[in-house]
C-alpha cells in the first residue's frame, strides 16, 4: 500500500471524514441579503477607492474554512503517525547454546542435577540473538536466531531425557546454525563417548568461537543396569560397578530379589521370571544416577499362546518346533473332532479332506474373528478350506527356484530352499512374503478384521526346509504373529530409539499422550499402544559411565564476538504534526478575534 511509505498507521486517515460535515455546513449557509441604503448612496459614487475585489472577497469569506480544514488535516495526520526513515546502528552479539539433555545430565549434584545447573548457566549466556540446540538422542534445533526473551522461554521448556546423547552431532548442527561472528557455548558433562572433540576442532577451524562449560559433579561411584536379555519367559539383567571399591546391591523384580557383589569395575547378572503384565527391575540402595537404577520390563498379561494343530498325519518337525517355544501351550488333535474356539492359533497340517468337519473350519473362523490366527500348511491334496485358504490354485509344478523373499518380520534373515513340488497360483488376499520364480506364493499372510491368516506353501515331504535350523525360528515368529502377540524382545526397547505406530494413532507415554506415526523413546517407562504396553529403558554402558575427565583450561570461556549492524528505521513525526495542528488552531482563534467573532 502506498500510504505505508508515509504513515505507520494509515487507518488513522479515516478520521478525515470528519471534515465532510464542516464543508457541508459552509455550502448550506444562506447567502446574505443585500439592501440599498440611500444614506450611504453617495459612497457608491466614489471613484472606487474603497471598492472591494470580488475574488478577494470570496477568499476572505472562505479563509476561515481553509484554516479549519488545515487544522483537521494536521490532527488526522498526527493520528496516522507520519514518519521518515533514518539510519540506526546496533551492536549485535549472536550466541548458539548447545544444551546436553542426555541421561547422564540427570546425575544428582548437590541440591539439583547437572542439567539444572547447565540451564542456569545457559540463561546467563543468552544474548540479543540466540539459537538453542538440544543434544539428546538426536540433535534438535529448539530455537533458531531468536530474541533473548524467546531463548529464555525455550530454555525453561527443556528437560533431561533418559536416552544416550550424541554431542558431536549437536555441535556440528550448532556450527551450521551459527551466523557470522557468532559463538557456540556447549553446556555438558562431556561424558559422551562420541568424538565431540572433532566437531569442536572443525568449528574452530571456521573461526567460530566455541566455549565449553562442564558440569560433572556427582556420580563418582555409580552402579547401574547396562544390559537386558530375554530367554523364553525369563529376563536376565547385567549390572556394572563403575566405582573404585567393592559394593553389594539387591536386584529385584516383582517381589523376587537377587543379591550381587561387585568389585571395582566388575559386571554381574541376575535372572528373573517375567511377571504377567510386566514390572520394574530395581537396584537398591540407589545412587546419584537414578536413571540406570530402574529398568521397566513389559510383558503381556497372558503370556501363554494356546496353539492347536489339527492333523491326520502329524508333522513331527512342526510339532517339535512349536513344543520348544516356552510361551506356547501346544495341543495336537485329529479330525474328525470337536474343536472349541478358545485357542489363540489353529494350524491345519496334513488334514485328511474326508475327515475334516465343517465345525473344524468354523472354529478357525471364530478364532480369527476373536483376534487370533489360522495357518494352513500346503499338502498334495488340499482340503476345501474355503476362505481360510489364501491360495487360489488348480495344479502343481515341480523344481522351482525361489523368486523373492520379503523383508517382513516373519521372513527377514531366513533362507528358504526351493521345494521339489508346489501349488501354482496367486493369493486371494493379503501379500506373498516368499514366492517361486513364477510368482506363485510359498508364504503369504493377510489381516482379516482383528485376526490374521497364514499360508505355508512348503509341503512336508516336498521340502528340505524342515531340516534347516531356521525352521523353528520361522514357526516361532509365525505363532507370535498369528496370535497378535509381540515377543518380549519386541515389547522392550532401549531409550533413544523410536516406536512406529499408525498415522495419528495415540500413544500413552510416561509424560502424556502423543500421536504417531513415529514416537521417540526418550523417557524411561511404559508406552501404551492399543492393547499392548511397550517399555523403554536406558541400557548404555557408556552413558552409565557418568564420571567425566576435566576439560583443559584452553577450552574454557572466551570473549564474546560482536558486530555492528546498520539499518533504516522509521522516525515518527507525530509530535511535529501535533504542534503544527496547535499552531493552526491559534491562527484560527486570532482570525476570529480580528473579525470580531470573539
Amino acid at each position: 500500500m502506498v500510504l505505508d511509505e508515509f504513515f505507520l498507521f494509515p487507518l488513522g486517515l479515516v478520521a478525515l471524514l470528519g471534515a465532510v460535515p464542516l464543508i457541508l455546513l459552509y455550502f448550506l449557509r444562506p447567502e446574505p441579503v443585500r439592501r440599498t441604503l440611500p444614506t450611504f448612496q453617495f459612497l457608491a459614487d466614489t471613484a472606487g477607492r474603497n471598492a472591494s475585489n470580488p475574488v478577494f472577497d470570496r477568499l476572505l469569506r472562505n479563509l476561515l474554512l481553509l484554516v479549519q480544514l488545515l487544522a483537521i488535516l494536521a490532527l488526522v495526520g498526527s493520528l496516522a503517525t507520519p514518519y521518515v526513515l533514518v539510519p540506526e546502528s546496533e551492536t549485535v552479539s549472536e550466541t548458539v547454546l548447545v544444551v546436553d539433555a542426555s541421561a547422564s545430565m540427570g546425575v544428582k549434584d548437590g541440591g539439583g542435577t547437572r542439567f539444572q545447573k547447565a540451564l542456569d548457566a545457559a540463561r546467563n549466556e543468552v544474548t540479543g540473538t540466540t539459537s538453542v540446540v538440544v543434544a539428546g538422542s538426536n540433535a534438535d534445533v529448539a530455537l533458531r536466531r531468536g530474541s533473548a526473551t524467546d531463548a529464555r522461554s525455550t530454555l525453561d521448556g527443556l528437560s533431561v531425557t533418559a536416552a544416550p546423547g550424541d554431542l558431536r552431532s549437536a555441535i556440528t548442527t550448532a556450527a551450521a546454525v551459527a551466523g557470522n561472528d557468532a559463538r557456540i557455548v556447549v553446556l555438558s558433562d562431556f561424558a559422551d563417548d562420541s568424538p565431540w572433540q572433532d566437531a569442536v576442532r572443525e568449528a574452530r577451524a571456521r573461526d567460530i568461537v566455541v566455549d565449553l562449560r562442564q558440569f560433572s559433579g556427582g556420580g563418582d561411584a555409580n552402579v547401574g543396569i547396562i544390559d537386558r536379555r530375554f530367554t523364553g519367559p525369563n529376563v536376565t539383567v547385567t549390572v556394572k560397578n563403575y566405582g573404585d571399591s567393592e559394593v553389594t546391591r539387591t536386584v529385584s523384580l516383582a517381589g523376587v530379589s537377587r543379591q550381587v557383589t561387585l568389585g571395582a569395575g566388575d559386571v554381574s547378572t541376575a535372572t528373573f521370571p517375567v511377571p504377567a503384565g510386566g514390572g520394574r527391575v530395581s537396584l537398591s540402595p540407589g545412587d546419584d544416577f537414578p536413571t540406570d537404577d530402574k529398568l521397566p520390563v513389559a510383558a503381556p498379561k497372558d503370556q501363554l499362546i494356546d496353539v492347536l494343530v489339527l492333523t491326520n498325519d502329524e508333522n513331527r518337525f512342526l510339532t517339535a518346533a512349536l513344543s520348544v517355544i516356552p510361551e506356547v501351550s501346544l495341543t495336537v488333535d485329529n479330525p474328525p473332532t470337536s474343536v472349541t474356539p478358545e485357542y489363540d492359533v489353529i494350524i491345519y497340517s496334513n488334514v485328511d479332506r474326508k475327515r475334516l468337519l465343517a465345525g473344524n473350519l468354523d472354529a478357525g473362523r471364530e478364532v480369527v474373528e476373536n483376534g487370533g490366527g489360522v495357518a494352513v500348511q500346503a499338502q498334495t491334496e488340499m482340503p476345501e478350506y474355503g476362505n481360510l485358504l489364501l491360495l487360489e490354485s488348480d495344479h502343481m509344478k515341480a523344481n522351482p527356484t525361489i523368486g523373492t523373499v520379503s523383508d517382513h518380520q516373519l521372513t527377514k534373515g531366513i533362507t528358504f530352499p526351493p521345494p521339489s513340488r508346489y501349488h501354482v497360483g496367486e493369493v486371494r488376499e493379503g501379500e506373498a512374503l516368499v514366492t517361486a520364480s513364477d510368482g506363485s506364493p510359498l508364504v503369504a499372510v493377510s489381516d482379516r478384521g482383528a485376526g490374521r491368516l497364514l499360508y505355508y506353501g512348503f509341503i512336508q515331504d516336498e521340502s528340505a526346509f524342515k531340516y534347516n535350523y531356521q525352521y523353528p525360528v520361522f514357526w516361532k515368529r509365525a505363532v507370535f504373529h498369528l496370535a497378535g502377540r509381540p515377543t518380549l524382545a519386541e515389547l522392550n526397547r532401549e531409550t533413544g530409539g523410536s516406536l512406529t505406530v499408525g498415522v495419528n494413532q495415540s500413544v500413552q507415554t510416561p509424560s502424556g499422550t502423543v500421536t504417531g506415526p513415529e514416537v521417540r523413546l526418550d523417557e524411561s517407562g511404559f508406552y501404551g499402544v492399543d492393547q499392548n504396553a511397550y517399555a523403554a529403558g536406558l541400557l548404555s554402558e557408556s552413558e552409565s559411565s557418568v564420571a567425566a575427565t576435566p576439560l583443559d583450561k584452553q577450552d574454557r570461556a572466551s570473549a564474546s564476538p560482536t558486530r555492528v549492524e546498520e539499518r533504516l528505521v522509521p522516525d515518527p513525526l507525530t509530535e511535529w504534526t501535533a504542534l503544527f495542528a496547535l499552531a493552526v488552531t491559534f491562527i484560527e482563534l486570532a482570525y476570529l478575534r480580528k473579525r470580531g467573532d470573539l
